[in-house]
């Protein structure tokens, strides 16, 4: 397994950059597959915003300064990439975001990609009624199981405010499931 460091090095080199971005994409596609999926819910979009993602990570990697790991580095990056890619598509239809979401969640059921369960599907509504940023620590925390500290260095929020919100979060998503 190659160190981070070994593979930032790499990534900057002009002589190893393809190799070494194979390395990164398959060192870190699918834990960011499902970080995106979460946010935006569907298969299809999930792949697209994955995909935008790596483009900028390649484009952008000579400006990674090593401040923070570059896994945390990438994960803001696809985070905001989903944001984005569900504010675009919430201006294009002319909607909320919230209203995105839930068209998102709604169409979930009928993904076959999606294998959950009446609950799964549930819970997914309680998520998608919570403010985005709650909904992005609950998914950090309670689905990828980041700690609060990881957490912290990819939103760029303090981790009180973080278990905050989580704790927020949680208790809200307890009383959508109770009372739906």
């Amino acid at each position: 397994m190659i160190l981070e460091s070994e593979l930032v090095e790499k990534l900057k080199s002009d002589t190893n950059i393809d190799s070494a971005f194979q390395d990164l994409v398959s060192l870190y596609k699918e834990r960011l597959y499902w970080h995106i999926r979460n946010i935006v819910k569907s298969h299809d979009d999930a792949d697209d915003v994955l995909q935008n993602t790596f483009i900028k990570v390649y484009k952008n990697i000579g400006n990674f300064k090593g401040e923070s790991k570059l896994f945390s580095w990438m994960y803001r990056i696809a985070t905001n990439e989903a944001i984005t890619f569900i504010n675009k598509n919430a201006k294009r239809l002319q909607i909320t975001s919230e209203e995105t979401q839930t068209i998102a969640i709604n169409n979930l059921a009928s993904d076959v990609y999606f294998e959950g369960e009446a609950i799964q599907l549930k819970l997914q509504k309680a998520i998608a009624a919570l403010p985005q940023k709650q909904q992005l620590v609950f998914n950090m925390k309670y689905f990828e199981d980041l700690k609060f500290k990881e957490m912290s260095d990819i939103l760029e929020t303090s981790e009180g405010a973080l278990k905050a919100s989580y704790h927020i979060a949680v208790k809200k998503i307890q009383d959508y499931l109770t009372n739906n």
